[in-house]
C-alpha cells in the first residue's frame, strides 16, 4: 500500500512558482543599466532583491532545509531557460521578422559562457549565504524579520557582486570602480526595500497557510 503524498503549504507552493519565475527574468532584466538618482545599477537587481525575500520569507515560515532546498531547485529553471535561449538564437529567424529585433533579440536574452558561468556561481552562493544568514540571526525566537532580512540580503548582494563582476570581467576590463558602484547601489536598495518587502512576504504566506 502506498503512503499518501505529503501536502504542500499553501505559502511555499506560490512562492516557489514567484522563485522560479524571478530567477528568470534576473537574467533578462540584467540587460538594461538604470539609473535611481545618482546611482546606477542593472535592472536584475530587482528580481535578485525578490529571490532574497521570497527565500528568507520561506525560512521563516518553513525552515532553513526547505529554503535551501528552494535554492537548489532554482537552477533548474536558470538552466532550462539558458539552453532554450541558446537554442532558439541558433535557429534561423523567421525572413517576416521585424528586421531592428533580428539583431537585438541576441544581444538582449544571449549571455557569453563567462558570464553564465558567473551568474550561476554568484546565484547558488549569494541565496544561499542569504538563507544561512537570515536563518541564524533568528536564534530560535523568529523575531525582527525586517532587520534579519536587511543584514543577510546586504552581506549576500555584496558577495554576489565580488564573484559576478570578478568572475565576468577580469582581466578584461577594469573592475575596482564597477563593483563599488554595483556594492554600494545594491546595499542601498537591500537598506530600502528588503525591510517592508520581506515583512508582508512572510505576512501573507502565514494568511495563505491559515
Amino acid at each position: 500500500m502506498t503512503s499518501a503524498p505529503t501536502p504542500i503549504s499553501r505559502s511555499l507552493f506560490i512562492f516557489s512558482i514567484l522563485y522560479g519565475g524571478m530567477v528568470c527574468m534576473a537574467g533578462v532584466l540584467g540587460v538594461k543599466q538604470v539609473a535611481l538618482g545618482p546611482l546606477a545599477v542593472e535592472a536584475g537587481i530587482f528580481a535578485f532583491l525578490l529571490l532574497v525575500v521570497l527565500s528568507s520569507a520561506v525560512s521563516e515560515l518553513h525552515g532553513e532545509k526547505v529554503a535551501t532546498g528552494l535554492v537548489r531547485l532554482g537552477f533548474v529553471p536558470l538552466l532550462v531557460s539558458a539552453a532554450l535561449i541558446h537554442i532558439v538564437i541558433a535557429l534561423p529567424h523567421d525572413p517576416g521578422m521585424y528586421p531592428p529585433a533580428v539583431d537585438a533579440f541576441p544581444i538582449v536574452v544571449g549571455q557569453g559562457s563567462r558570464m553564465m558561468l558567473a551568474g550561476l556561481i554568484s546565484y547558488g552562493t549569494s541565496q544561499t549565504l542569504n538563507v544561512f544568514i537570515f536563518s541564524k540571526l533568528s536564534r530560535g525566537e523568529g523575531k525582527l524579520v525586517w532587520l534579519r532580512g536587511m543584514i543577510a540580503s546586504v552581506v549576500s548582494q555584496i558577495v554576489d557582486t565580488l564573484l559576478f563582476i570578478t568572475i565576468s570581467f577580469l582581466g578584461e576590463r577594469p573592475i575596482l570602480d564597477l563593483m563599488i558602484g554595483q556594492m554600494i547601489t545594491k546595499v542601498i536598495l537591500s537598506i530600502i526595500l528588503v525591510p517592508p518587502l520581506i515583512a508582508l512576504a512572510v505576512s501573507l504566506g502565514r494568511r495563505f497557510d491559515r
